[in-house]
């Protein structure tokens, strides 16, 4: 069907317009399932939080990722685990072993400094693509905006492919507070200054996702989505959602008035 005229969405392999999904445990089978009819909304999944080192049939499930042309990587809880561990190596060498060609940078459990990550990072860059994440788990960490915008700049310029900001599975941390609400004023200051092609805004909840495709369009990047929302946030991207509606609309005054 094409004959609405809705917003421009980009088409996989995409390098912006991103709907990064969860996995949390889904089986095999109905991830097959779920892949035949909806991967064509799916750019990228996170086996979230450490849960890749137990899931069973992990690289039959990675393997099944990559046949329907989304990028699969490893939580950054895994990651931090392993830093906190000194397991680095074996953890990069499992990587190798599953396929997986991305790798996530955080410190949303751990403290880990900035330059030890840029370090990290510089590493890594020549073998794997690099997403690194900003921002903390803890609520009770309140980092300055400017500190967020240093930190997403340095971790850009030192050859990260995306910078993700933090936001739980739940929605309660890092760029939204304690209640799941958005820190507008944050967001704001993060889009003067830097590219939004480049930044995941982690969205789990459809209030949080239509925030950010109200704010910065049907192509904004959004990460930590469920798979059971994929298909209804494809559906807010294209303005077919009463609170994306009018979105691209250039006149919804008159939309229908020939047939009143």
């Amino acid at each position: 069907m094409d004959f609405l005229q809705l917003p421009e969405r980009t088409s996989k392999p995409r390098k912006y317009g991103l709907t990064s999904i969860i996995d949390l445990g889904t089986p095999y089978d109905e991830l097959k399932s779920i892949l035949m009819d909806y991967s064509p909304f799916i750019d990228v999944a996170k086996i979230g939080i450490g849960s890749a080192y137990i899931t069973p049939n992990v690289k039959k499930k990675i393997d099944l990722y990559k046949e329907f042309q989304i990028k699969p990587y490893c939580g950054g809880t895994f990651f931090e685990k392993c830093y906190f561990q000194n397991k680095i190596s074996e953890y990069l060498n499992y990587l190798k072993q599953l396929g997986i060609d991305y790798i996530e940078i955080s410190t949303g459990t751990l403290d880990i400094p900035i330059q030890e990550r840029l370090n990290l990072i510089s590493r890594l860059v020549d073998d794997f693509h690099v997403i690194a994440e900003v921002g903390s788990k803890d609520i009770n960490n309140q980092i300055p905006i400017s500190e967020w915008k240093e930190e997403i700049e340095l971790l850009l310029n030192a050859g990260c492919k995306y910078v993700i900001t933090e936001g739980r599975d739940s929605g309660t941390a890092g760029i939204y507070d304690k209640n799941g609400n958005i820190k507008t004023n944050l967001i704001a200051d993060i889009l003067q200054d830097i590219d939004q092609q480049k930044i995941i805004f982690e969205a789990p909840t459809p209030k949080q996702q239509m925030y950010f495709i109200n704010e910065i369009g049907p192509n904004v990047n959004l990460g930590n989505v469920k798979l059971s929302d994929v298909l209804v946030l494809e559906a807010q991207r294209l303005g077919l959602r009463c609170e994306t509606f009018f979105m691209g609309e250039q006149d919804p005054a008159i939309r229908g008035a020939e047939y009143v």
